[in-house]
């Protein structure tokens, strides 16, 4: 397990992949401010799958990237 990072260095770091951070600095209005990546992947299952092999106290995952060009958006109003 790396260092604890900001969110930005980490969002920089793995873009495009899911993030494991564990023990997570955040604000009250729960916006992650910073904590230490655990795991990554390309892989979201493969993030939960270790996710619950080391299970933290405290964690959040993240898919630090954006969605696939090709992805279609359905609005229930």
């Amino acid at each position: 397990m790396q260092e604890t990072a900001t969110y930005a260095a980490i969002k920089k770091q793995y873009h495009g992949e899911w993030v494991l951070i564990v023990d997570p600095v955040t604000t009250k209005d729960l916006e992650i401010v910073k904590g230490k990546v655990a795991w990554h992947s390309k892989d979201r299952k493969e993030v939960y799958r270790k996710a619950m092999e080391l299970k933290p106290k405290h964690c959040a995952v993240l898919f630090l990237g954006g969605p696939p060009k090709d992805m279609e958006f359905a609005l229930n109003l």
